[in-house]
């Protein structure tokens, strides 16, 4: 794929809609039948993937991203020296959990743990809890300022 930037490839692509219906049949249907088990490891790396080649300086700017990707709406709800938490929200979000009981948010932790430890310069996790009565997903991103990354 020829390198594209982000804002370009969106302003290309976001007054095309497409049903989610499409998006949903690759992502909960295909890929799990191609991956397997593995799904969901493979997701959280592709989001990591996907962060290295849409970087971003603010999280402010992630919220954005969340938003135009269609993945849902990202709210920070609590950060301490080495945690941040944030929601996920939104149609998609109450769509998919209804429909699939295994339904995973990976890419999107993957794609988080990635950017904040892009901002941090220092090695980040995400970790995804659903709350399917209140339809939002909770991910923690923890870091460890003792383990800095070079790049």
């Amino acid at each position: 794929m020829k390198n594209v930037s982000f804002q370009k490839q969106y302003e290309t692509l976001e007054l095309i809609t497409v049903p989610s219906f499409g998006y949903e049949l690759l992502r909960e249907v295909l890929l799990p039948d191609l991956l397997g088990k593995e799904t969901a490891s493979i997701l959280y790396w592709a989001g990591k993937r996907l962060a290295r080649r849409y970087p971003l300086d603010t999280f402010d700017e992630i919220i954005a991203f969340f938003e135009k990707a269609g993945w849902g709406t990202l709210t920070a709800t609590k950060e301490r020296n080495d945690e941040l938490e944030v929601e996920l929200t939104g149609a998609i979000v109450t769509a998919r959990m209804s429909i699939n009981d295994n339904c995973s948010f990976q890419l999107e932790a993957g794609f988080l743990a990635q950017q904040i430890e892009q901002q941090k310069r220092c090695v980040a996790e995400a970790y995804e809890q659903q709350k399917k009565r209140a339809k939002k997903v909770i991910f923690t991103i923890k870091w460890d300022r003792k383990d800095e990354v070079t790049e």
